[in-house]
């Protein structure tokens, strides 16, 4: 593994080891591990910004939005409880890394982007890095993407003021919903919505975070 991947890894798992206590665990699932690991960050991040691409902690990628550190990523991603045969929708591509980490642990990854520009390249980097059972759309969100519900799990890397209805709807019983919910950039909780056999759900704050708003469909985003 080389130097700057390992330091990454390094600091993920030190600040598990700090957040144990409200996380609920001391390690994250090997196999997340093992693809925060794969995933060449450095290809996610603007060329301005390589130096500081396998740093923890966010990195702005153009038109508002950023690629989150990577103790989020690997702790949401663990949250979802994925499986190889399992079906995830990501809310919010960004440039794709968040992306590029589910598609190694599950079967399909269905991925949203209401910010056309950056879903268009995000689209091309995954495909030129090789990660082929992702489909991207040039969306939202908000409403999930009902045409390939239900999932498994359901992943949305920005904030709602509140958990849309519709994506607990899109989950199919035993999956997990993982959301930031709160007010634009201050006050956020980190939520994982698990979903009953009865179509019950059960949510739960793990962590407090602090994430870009969540653009919903009659919603601008910015340019």
């Amino acid at each position: 593994m080389k130097k700057h991947t390992q330091r990454m890894i390094s600091d993920i798992e030190s600040e598990v080891q700090y957040t144990r206590s409200m996380i609920g665990t001391d390690e994250l699932n090997p196999a997340v591990m093992e693809a925060m690991a794969r995933v060449p960050r450095a290809e996610f991040v603007p060329p301005e910004l390589q130096y500081a691409a396998f740093d923890n902690g966010p990195l702005p990628i153009g038109y508002g939005q950023t690629i989150s550190q990577p103790y989020i990523v690997a702790l949401m991603t663990d949250m979802l409880q994925l499986e190889p045969g399992h079906r995830v929708l990501e809310i919010g591509t960004g440039s794709g890394y968040q992306t590029a980490i589910l598609s190694l642990l599950c079967e399909r990854v269905y991925t949203m982007e209401v910010v056309e520009e950056l879903s268009e390249a995000a689209e091309k980097r995954l495909k030129r890095l090789g990660y082929d059972n992702i489909e991207t759309c040039a969306d939202s969100g908000y409403d999930g993407w009902a045409e390939h519900a239900p999932y498994d799990g359901i992943i949305v890397t920005a904030a709602a003021t509140h958990i849309p209805p519709a994506l607990i709807d899109q989950l199919k019983p035993g999956g997990r919903l993982v959301i930031p919910v709160g007010p634009p950039y201050s006050h956020q909780e980190l939520m994982l919505v698990e979903k009953g056999p009865q179509g019950e759900s059960q949510v739960k704050s793990v962590l407090g975070v602090a994430f870009v708003p969540l653009v919903s469909g009659d919603a601008p985003h910015r340019q």
